[in-house]
């Protein structure tokens, strides 16, 4: 299942037109707050689709019955670029355990890429909802990669994939492989340059919200 936020009319609209805006990109706490609030919303709506138990809540006045989450999910993200939306993830699922991912392209002297893992701490991942975080869905290559090695950690119940920009083809590729999950994307483009890179896109999240990198 596939769900493009920006389908309705709403603030994610205006979150995303600035992300992708030139002449807004150099605020980088900006950018990195529009990504937080992303989060949010896609938390928000992901926790409608969770399941949830009936708790009886003593006030000063007397017995409430109410309605709680039956379970923590965890949140998982790829480092560093996912931080900001994990950051606003995690303010509306305060409680959850927390994962993270060191995923990153590694290029090779004539453009292509292959994907790097070099580092990975997780909680325990059996039968439990993982939502994981990526601003950039391009290729779905990291995410795949990912996928594969939160699996060999344990067999998620639910997947839910949080991206601000996601791009056709990546998902296409991503639900071969995980062909159970969701992903609820800020808004989908469908086009990539021939280096992976989203068109019209946004450019490169990690780089907009934390500096640009020396690319090793």
């Amino acid at each position: 299942m596939v769900i493009n936020l920006s389908d309705h009319h709403s603030l994610v609209s205006n979150w995303l037109s600035e992300l992708r805006d030139v002449n807004v990109q150099n605020d980088r706490e900006r950018f990195r707050n529009n990504l937080e609030k992303i989060g949010e919303i896609s938390a928000y709506e992901i926790s409608k689709k969770l399941s949830w138990v009936e708790k009886e809540i003593t006030t000063p006045l007397g017995i409430s019955t109410c309605k709680v989450l039956a379970e923590q999910p965890v949140l998982a993200t790829i480092l560093r670029a996912g931080q900001a939306m994990h950051n606003g993830l995690l303010r509306f699922f305060d409680k959850a355990d927390n994962a993270f991912i060191g995923a990153y392209r590694k290029h090779d002297r004539d453009g292509t890429f292959e994907i790097s893992i070099d580092y990975v701490s997780c909680p325990e991942m059996e039968n439990r909802v993982v939502i994981v975080s990526d601003p950039m869905l391009a290729t779905g290559s990291s995410l795949v990669k990912t996928m594969k090695l939160i699996r060999q950690e344990g067999n998620p119940a639910e997947i839910h994939i949080v991206c601000a920009l996601a791009c056709s083809v990546g998902i296409e590729y991503l639900l071969r492989a995980e062909p159970k999950a969701t992903i609820w994307c800020g808004d989908i483009d469908n086009e990539l340059n021939a280096k992976g890179y989203i068109i019209p896109g946004l450019g490169d999240a990690g780089d907009l919200a934390y500096g640009v990198k020396v690319q090793m």
